[in-house]
């Protein structure tokens, strides 16, 4: 069965359709050896070349759909590169050997919390489509005094530079759970996903948006035990889940990770996030890396340098033992 060319150079991970349109139609593409144009088929057996490289097709039945629920922290662009050199929300996601990871919407720099990947492109589309209405809640805290007038105001609509919006909900989280005075935390509900919506929803009432935090995605919830800039592979039953609300059919199988495989994955997240922190700590002479204790011996000629903690490395020739794992150390007498 033929397919679009721009759907399978796509599904090989090469850009996005649109984005293969365009170098299909500056003549980049080539099929069985001829330059082809905008709107050209092909079959699972032609050969296809891209800037005269070949390209690996993957069939639809060997294309797996996988998703990722990643804890974005703030700070993380949500851009593949930055001019600038600053992070961004790809930076610790799993590699992958076909394909490429798409974000399912966008949050912006100073905003956290649950942001979607997939591999499936229509997917990606659809979700982010307006007309699905896909509900999104935050979690934001609140600079300032909210009034029953302006909750009113939020619920009812207000106009905004692109437009009428407003809250599906907003609820007010409890006392005693963070803000003090006028800060002040609330959860509101959101059927789209326009730039800064909830920001701009607060500050056309006179309201400062001091934290926010996406909490929920359609029926899923962020994993208070993801931590941040940490991600998960979400099964087959939460994938499906996701197609069936665009009107996709189901999935019949997934790259599904077993609980303990999760969890050991869960481990080495949060051991790598951090060792990173470790390493970008200043120390107190300015500079970055990881915290070693200082000996407690005389400083003299190859003496009074740092070791790391618990170490049995050599060290200016002589041998330290390392600490055992049971029962008291043995004396050792140095000859």
């Amino acid at each position: 069965m033929s397919e679009k060319l721009q759907k399978v150079l796509a599904r090989a991970g090469l850009g996005s359709r649109r984005e293969m349109e365009a170098v299909i139609t500056e003549g980049r593409v080539s099929v069985n050896g001829d330059i082809v144009t905008l709107g050209s088929r092909v079959e699972e057996t032609d050969q296809i070349r891209f800037d005269g490289h070949p390209v690996k097709v993957i069939t639809v039945e060997e294309d797996v759909c996988r998703i990722l629920a990643y804890h974005k922290p703030e700070g993380e662009l949500c851009t593949r590169k930055d001019p600038e050199g600053r992070k961004t929300v790809f930076d610790r996601l799993p590699p992958l050997k076909s394909g490429r990871w798409i974000a399912i919407g966008r949050l912006d720099i100073n905003t956290s919390g649950l942001l979607l990947f997939t591999t499936d492109g229509e997917l990606a589309n659809r979700l982010m489509h307006p007309s699905h209405e896909v509900e999104r809640e935050y979690s934001c805290r609140i600079f300032g005094e909210v009034t029953p007038k302006i909750i009113q105001n939020l619920r009812m609509g207000v106009e905004l530079e692109d437009g009428p919006a407003k809250f599906q909900k907003i609820k007010g989280v409890a006392e005693g759970t963070g803000g003090e005075g006028l800060n002040q935390w609330y959860n509101v509900l959101l059927s789209e996903g326009r730039n800064r919506e909830v920001r701009r929803l607060w500050e056309s009432q006179g309201i400062q948006v001091s934290r926010l935090i996406r909490i929920r995605y359609g029926s899923l919830v962020l994993d208070r035990r993801l931590p941040r800039g940490g991600w998960s592979e979400l099964a087959l039953d939460e994938i499906n889940y996701l197609r069936a609300i665009v009107s996709l059919p189901p999935e019949t199988t997934a790259r599904n990770l077993d609980r303990k495989e999760t969890r050991i994955r869960q481990g080495r997240i949060r051991r790598s996030l951090k060792n990173n922190e470790a390493r970008q700590k200043p120390k107190k002479d300015g500079r970055l890396g990881k915290e070693v204790e200082e000996t407690n011996e005389p400083r003299g000629k190859g003496q009074g340098r740092t070791k790391p903690a618990g170490s049995g490395i050599p060290l200016h020739g002589k041998k330290v033992p390392s600490k055992p794992r049971f029962g008291k150390a043995k004396t050792r007498t140095r000859l």
